[in-house]
């Protein structure tokens, strides 16, 4: 068995595509995309945030007030249109970001003391909504200054004045660390690219290990040899388990090695957030990734010794992803929270276990409970790949 194993591995290190995606992907290229990622989204919505917007406004002589003060404001500049029938024009050719058409009696439901409608126009169809919150923002300082205008005429004081417009208000007290505010946006993710790097590093070896040897017909010379089916599949399974294992594993440290020594580069919450999690969490998730190998070893090769051409595996195996998705994007669903019932749920149960280890508030009764179910799921998919790799209709179905 260790020899057909080792044979794998050699077979492996000799394809440089392989290879490739075993090893650097994981290692450097993941964690250099999601760093610049994050640097240049955090760019991207400073500039968008504060860039220069276009405008044009119709009937700003009956509220002379709010046009001055979209004048003055900053980042904005008004953009002359003859008629409001151009502004889905303008806003199509990105000359203006919006448009305000202010009703002729505006005026006067101010000066009565009602509330009145301006309308805005812009293009709501984006994925971050910034100028409605934008335009909103200006709105929101017109309208604090009109309720000072109207109650100042009442004689109140500044306690009265602030009771009158908000009787009452909120104060912020989070039980919450920022390690456990930043690990509930970071945590959900985490887990879902570690599994997607565990299940992507042993695909392509999976595929030659199985429908590879198909097609170049040593599958037969390798049934043929003194060793039995049991060993031949613990072997291949084996080869698996320890590029995906070890590609997870690689990618932690990588990031660790990225956050401790760029970490100053990077700076924020998110890089403290990361610091604060100690060898004892890491070598929890390291070990959450164990059975989690397993499984994705046990699938990957049922599914390429069933295929009948790498092309075929291929195929089979892509729909997997999906497959894996799902479960770990339960993590990111509000209400999910890790609890004796979803630590019985397979890859969720990791999934909701990183993410509790991230935000360091793990129960970590439940942690023998994940392996145990993450384990014993792993064994029933091997022991199912055994039963299928005997079957000679599985294995030549050419």
């Amino acid at each position: 068995m260790w020899t057909i194993y080792l044979k794998e591995l050699l077979e492996l290190a000799r394809d440089r595509r392989t290879f490739f995606f075993t090893v650097f992907i994981p290692v450097f290229a993941m964690p250099l995309i999601f760093a610049g990622f994050g640097v240049l989204s955090t760019t991207l919505f400073k500039h968008a945030s504060t860039a220069d917007m276009a405008y044009a406004i119709f009937g700003k002589e009956h509220a002379p007030q709010l046009a001055q003060r979209f004048a003055s404001e900053k980042g904005f500049h008004e953009v002359t249109l003859l008629n409001p029938g151009e502004i889905k024009a303008a806003i199509a050719s990105d000359r203006i970001k919006f448009a305000l058409v202010i009703p002729a009696g505006l005026g006067q439901q101010m000066e009565a003391q009602q509330q009145g409608v301006i309308q805005l126009h812009y293009n709501s169809a984006a994925t971050v909504d910034l100028t409605r919150k934008r335009v909103q923002s200006v709105i929101g300082s017109q309208n604090r200054e009109l309720r000072e205008h109207v109650l100042s005429a009442l004689s109140l004081s500044k306690q009265q004045l602030a009771f009158a417009l908000d009787p009452i208000t909120l104060e912020d007290h989070s039980t919450a660390d920022k390690r456990e505010q930043m690990g509930a946006l970071v945590g959900g993710m985490l887990p879902y690219i570690l599994l997607m790097v565990c299940l992507m590093a042993a695909m392509y070896p999976a595929i030659d290990t199985g429908a590879g040897e198909k097609e170049r017909g040593t599958l037969e010379t390798l049934l043929l040899a003194p060793v039995s089916r049991t060993a031949i599949v613990l072997a291949k399974f084996l080869m698996l388990f320890t590029i995906g294992l070890t590609s997870a594993l690689l990618m932690i440290v990588s990031v660790a090695a990225l956050i401790l020594f760029f970490g100053g580069l990077i700076g924020g919450d998110m890089v403290q957030m990361m610091r604060a999690i100690g060898p004892l969490d890491l070598a929890m998730v390291a070990l959450m990734l164990v059975p989690t190998a397993a499984i994705f070893a046990a699938i990957l090769l049922s599914i390429s010794v069933y295929a009948k051409s790498y092309k075929e595996a291929a195929g089979l195996i892509s729909p997997l992803i999906i497959v894996t998705i799902l479960p770990t994007l339960v993590a990111l669903l509000p209400g999910v929270e890790l609890n004796w019932k979803w630590s019985m749920v397979p890859l969720t149960n990791v999934s909701l276990a990183m993410k509790e280890l991230v935000k360091g508030t793990m129960d970590y009764r439940m942690f023998s409970v994940i392996l145990l179910s993450t384990t014993l799921t792993a064994g029933l998919l091997l022991a199912l790949c055994r039963w299928w790799f005997n079957r000679e209709q599985v294995l030549f179905r050419n």
